[in-house]
């Protein structure tokens, strides 16, 4: 079945593609292309962000934390409950503890990130009793445009 027939028969809707769109621009700006966007329980688009490290010289400029600070401050709260968050690579673990403490609802990744991952690679944040709040979570969606954005801006650099 196409992904949009089954989105239509589910009701899910997916923000990957606005996801994939803020790593594109991160990419254009020279750092590495990863996007993040985070929906209300509503279906409303709260914030959007892609990597920013470079230009804010700012290590904890992730898209996650960018996309979680903005979210945060246009509804005023310090904690994210029913919103998801969606991004082009798996979180780190700075972002995944992040996600745990803004209690967001549900993560949806796309590639995976065998280097540097924090939760379904490496740390695996969530899996630990430190972790807050553990988010339901979804991986592979969107995950070859995401790889092919990545594969692409390396090989460019190389």
């Amino acid at each position: 079945m196409k992904e949009g027939m089954r989105e239509q028969m589910s009701g899910f809707r997916s923000h990957m593609a606005l996801a994939l769109a803020e790593a594109r621009a991160a990419g254009a700006r020279g750092e590495v292309p990863v996007g993040a966007v985070i929906v209300s329980e509503a279906g409303a688009v709260l914030a959007r962000a892609g990597n920013r490290t470079r230009e804010a010289c700012d290590p904890t400029a992730h898209a996650e934390i960018l996309a979680i600070r903005a979210a945060c401050a246009a509804l005023g709260q310090e904690r994210l409950p029913g919103c998801d968050l969606y991004v082009t690579l798996e979180p780190c673990a700075m972002c995944a503890m992040a996600i745990s403490h803004a209690r967001l609802a549900r993560l949806y990744y796309g590639a995976a990130d065998p280097k540097s991952g924090g939760v379904g690679q490496g740390a695996r944040v969530f899996t630990h009793p430190q972790s807050h709040h553990v988010p339901e979570i979804y991986d592979g969606i969107g995950a070859a445009e995401s790889e092919a954005l990545l594969k692409a801006f390396f090989a460019e650099r190389r």
